[in-house]
């Protein structure tokens, strides 16, 4: 007789639910990990700058007039007021409160009376700055001083997306779709990070943009690579010139732990989500759509009211109907599906998930 396999089960529920987990994973992993920011097209100008709340913190990247795109932390070094909101353009960057003026580098310029004070030295004053790297035209910030760069987090996954989208420079945001889901963020995540329950669930997305047969997850260091063929053309929801390029008949999705993924549909229309955690049982999750120049176009309107009608609407009812479940005195974690062969009935990119989400946790 064969000796009985020790089978993978998932995450006990209290990561999900637990407050007390998600409150170390604001100080802990969403400290110090890469986190979107926004659109490098928002900083064309000097002085061209946008807010973004990281891990509890205000944040502030502006392009200075050497054409560097720096972060910051959103506090004056004098009596700590915020020192811009929303986004705009700035010559200098001035604090409400008290007016101390600091240049685009961070470094303090001026402050009424600051002369006054012996001993005053204005050189050693200057903004708390913050890791910021663009990432195929978005803009990523990490709280971590130290913080690796994204190539070594995310391995392959900028020269691979380049060649999804050799336009990505000429790209800027057309809409943005706002979903509040009533679940803890991991959940929303993991619905993301599987295509096992796609045919099931999005008979749209399964047999009128992509070939689930041909579906497969890989990790790429702390990347998930998901990769498929586009449907038979004449089952397509849109039509898709496949003599275009090389991957114009592929669609791929870069999701980087933990919060953002790049997705390319067949015809190399790049999309995006952007999870925000908000507390242990709300997530946002932002759509992007995006066009050259910002453009307008048909198609990308079309495919962004399809996705929100038929894959996003039908995901909010299955990750809140997941969230309530894990609240149950009923539910003992399951057994992961782990297909030595992996392909789209295969939960192996779970399994990894829930690893980082582990580590995350725990460590």
């Amino acid at each position: 007789m064969n000796a009985p396999v020790n089978m993978i089960r998932t995450l006990d529920a209290r990561y999900y639910t637990d407050p007390d987990i998600f409150r170390a994973e604001c100080q802990g992993l969403l400290a110090r990990t890469w986190q979107f920011a926004g659109h490098a097209s928002a900083l064309k100008k000097p002085g061209d700058f946008i807010t973004c709340d990281i891990a509890g913190e205000s944040l502030f990247c502006i392009r200075g007039r050497d054409g560097e795109i720096r972060g910051y932390y959103n506090v004056c070094q004098h009596r700590a007021h915020r020192l811009v909101s929303g986004q705009g353009n700035a010559p200098l960057i001035v604090c409400p409160y008290h007016a101390w003026t600091y240049e685009l580098t961070g470094e303090l310029r001026s402050g009424p009376n600051i002369k006054s004070v012996p001993g005053f030295d204005r050189t050693k004053i200057c903004l708390t700055s913050v890791s910021v790297e663009e990432f195929c035209g978005f803009l990523f910030v990490n709280l971590d001083p130290d913080a690796r760069p994204m190539d070594e987090w995310f391995p392959g996954a900028r020269e691979e997306l380049a060649a999804f989208v050799p336009h990505y420079g000429e790209l800027e945001p057309l809409e943005w779709v706002e979903i509040p889901e009533n679940c803890n963020w991991k959940v929303s995540v993991e619905n993301y990070s599987e295509c096992y329950h796609c045919k099931i669930n999005h008979h749209t997305f399964a047999n009128g943009v992509i070939k689930p047969e041909t579906y497969d997850i890989q990790p790429q260091g702390y990347c998930l690579r998901h990769t498929t063929q586009c449907q038979n053309l004449e089952k397509m929801t849109y039509s898709v010139d496949l003599s275009a390029n090389d991957h114009a008949g592929d669609y791929s999705s870069w999701f980087l732990w933990p919060m953002f993924s790049f997705q390319v549909y067949p015809g190399n229309v790049l999309n995006t989500y952007h999870w925000r955690a908000i507390d242990s049982e709300h997530v946002i999750v932002w759509r992007g759509w995006y066009t050259k120049g910002g453009e307008d176009s048909d198609v990308i309107r079309q495919l962004a009211v399809q996705d929100r009608q038929t894959t996003v609407e039908e995901d909010i009812h299955l990750v809140e109907a997941v969230h309530k479940g894990l609240k149950s005195r009923g539910y003992k974690p399951g057994p992961l599906v782990l297909d030595p062969a992996s392909g789209v009935n295969s939960e192996h990119s779970i399994h990894v998930l829930q690893q980082w989400m582990r580590e995350a946790a725990d460590g």
